[in-house]
C-alpha cells in the first residue's frame, strides 16, 4: 500500500511599513519587540537625513535616529494579524519599558515584495549620488568662474602699472550707480505730474471759453444783418 503523499504548505512571506520610529530604537529592539508574534526574516529601519544628522553633530548629539522601516515576516498571515492587531497601540506593554509612549503606526504592505524595497533604494541612492554630483560641478564652476575673474583683474593691474611707468595715459573705469527714489521724491513727482496737468485743463478751459465767446459774438452780428 503507497501512502498518500501529504501535502506541503509553503509559507509565503509578508512584509510590513513601520510609519514611526521612536528615538533611540535602533533594529534590534524592533526585531525583539516583534519577533514574539512570530517569526522575522529581514529587517531594514530608513536612516535620518543627512542634513538632519549634520544639525544634529553641531549641537553635541552623536546619535544617528531612523524616521520608518520594514519589516518581513515568514508568514504574511501573521504580518497581517501583526499590522491589524498592533495599530495604534502602545509599544510597551509596561509603563516603565522602553518606548512605552510611543503608539504603533503599522500598516501591511499587500503584494509588495523585498525587492521593491531594494529597487526604491537602489534609485534613492542613485538620485542622492546624481544631486552630489550636481553640486559638485557647480561649486566647481564657481570656483573657476572666481579665480578667472581674479587672475584677469591681477593681470589688468599689471597693464596699468606698466602704462604708469612708461608715462601713458591710463583710463580709469567708472561706475555710475542709480539710487532708487525716495517716497519723497516719488511724492514730489507724482504732484508736480497732476500740477501740470491741471494746468493743461486751465488753459484748454479758457480756450473754449473764448470758442464760446466768439461764437456768440458772431450770432449777434448775423442776427443783426437779417433782421436789418
Amino acid at each position: 500500500m503507497k501512502k498518500p503523499k501529504q501535502k506541503v504548505c509553503q509559507l509565503l512571506p509578508g512584509i510590513i511599513y513601520v510609519g514611526h520610529i521612536p528615538p533611540r530604537l535602533r533594529p534590534k529592539h524592533l526585531r525583539n519587540m516583534l519577533s514574539v508574534y512570530g517569526e522575522i526574516g529581514r529587517v531594514f529601519l530608513q536612516p535620518e537625513d543627512s542634513q538632519v544628522r549634520k544639525r544634529k553633530k553641531k549641537s553635541g548629539l552623536r546619535r544617528c535616529d531612523f524616521t520608518e522601516g520594514w519589516v518581513e515576516f515568514r508568514d504574511k498571515r501573521v504580518a497581517k494579524k501583526v499590522a491589524a492587531s498592533l495599530h495604534n497601540t502602545q509599544m510597551g506593554t509596561r509603563k516603565r519599558q522602553s518606548f512605552s509612549s510611543d503608539l504603533w503606526c503599522i500598516k501591511y504592505l499587500h503584494r509588495f515584495q523585498w525587492t521593491h524595497l531594494s529597487e526604491r533604494l537602489a534609485y534613492e541612492q542613485t538620485v542622492q549620488q546624481q544631486r552630489l554630483r550636481t553640486e559638485v560641478s557647480q561649486a566647481k564652476r564657481e570656483t573657476n568662474f572666481y579665480l578667472n575673474n581674479v587672475e584677469r583683474s591681477s593681470h589688468m593691474d599689471d597693464t596699468k602699472r606698466k602704462r604708469r611707468r612708461d608715462g601713458q595715459q591710463v583710463d580709469e573705469k567708472t561706475w555710475d550707480f542709480t539710487q532708487r527714489q525716495t517716497e519723497d521724491e516719488i511724492q514730489m513727482k507724482k504732484k508736480k505730474k497732476r500740477d501740470v496737468t491741471q494746468k493743461h485743463l486751465d488753459k484748454a478751459r479758457l480756450i473754449q471759453q473764448k470758442s464760446q465767446s466768439n461764437v456768440s459774438l458772431l450770432t449777434k452780428i448775423f442776427n443783426s444783418n437779417q433782421s436789418a
